[in-house]
C-alpha cells in the first residue's frame, strides 16, 4: 500500500508499495532522505520549487508546470506506476497560465494536490472521479482561505479532505486546520506519514 508523508506547509513524499518515490513541491520540512523516482513542481513560487533539497535517482523525472501545461493543454504523465495528470490552478496571486494541481493515482488511490489555488471551475468534475484524497490550501493570504477551502472540499467530495499550507512562514497552523471544515476532514501533522 502506497504511503503519503505530508513534510509541512505545501510539501509531501508519496512513496508506492513498489517503493517508487514521488516528492511534491519539496520546500519545506524533513523526510527527503529517499532518491526521487518523480518530482512534481506545481509553480515557481520558492516555497514550492526546492528541487535540489531532494535527492534523484539518475533516471528521475522532473515535471513542472511547464512541462504539465503546454501550449494551453493540461498534460498527462506515467511514470514508474504513477499515472498524473496535471489539472487548472490560480487565483489573483498565480497566473494560472504558470500554475498548475496534479491528480495522482498510485495503487488504485487517486489523489488531488491543489497546489496553490482558489476554487476552480475543474474541482465542480472531480466528485465525478471518486477522489480518496484531496490535497487544499488554506492560508486566506496567497489562496484561499479555509471557509473558501471547505466549500471546495465539498465540490471535490474525496474521501479525506486535508487542509495544506496553512500559515505564509511557517509547517502548520493548528488555529488554521481547526477552521477548515470541509467533507471527510483529516489533519495532518508535519512528519506524520499514512497509508493512502
Amino acid at each position: 500500500m502506497a504511503q503519503l508523508t505530508y513534510q509541512g506547509h505545501g510539501s509531501l513524499r508519496i512513496v508506492s508499495s513498489a517503493g517508487a518515490v514521488l516528492y511534491l513541491d519539496p520546500f519545506a520540512g524533513e523526510g527527503y532522505d529517499l532518491p526521487a523516482d518523480l518530482v512534481l513542481v506545481t509553480h515557481d513560487h520558492h516555497d514550492h520549487n526546492r528541487v535540489d533539497l531532494v535527492s534523484q535517482k539518475p533516471d528521475c523525472r522532473v515535471i513542472t508546470f511547464r512541462e504539465a501545461l503546454k501550449d494551453g493543454v493540461y498534460r498527462r504523465f506515467s511514470v514508474c506506476g504513477f499515472e498524473i495528470e496535471a489539472v487548472p490552478a490560480g487565483n489573483k496571486n498565480h497566473d494560472p497560465a504558470c500554475c498548475v494541481g496534479f491528480l495522482i493515482s498510485v495503487d488504485g488511490v487517486a489523489l488531488y494536490a491543489a497546489g496553490d489555488t482558489s476554487t476552480t471551475d475543474a474541482m465542480a468534475s472531480f466528485a465525478a472521479r471518486k477522489l480518496d484524497w484531496a490535497l487544499l490550501p488554506i492560508d486566506g493570504v496567497y489562496n484561499m482561505g479555509p471557509e473558501e477551502a471547505s466549500r471546495a472540499a465539498e465540490l471535490i467530495s474525496a474521501v479525506h479532505s486535508v487542509p495544506i499550507h496553512m500559515m505564509p512562514g511557517a509547517l502548520f497552523d493548528e488555529e488554521m486546520a481547526a477552521r477548515f471544515n470541509g467533507p471527510g476532514k483529516t489533519v495532518l501533522r508535519p512528519g506524520q506519514t499514512v497509508e493512502l
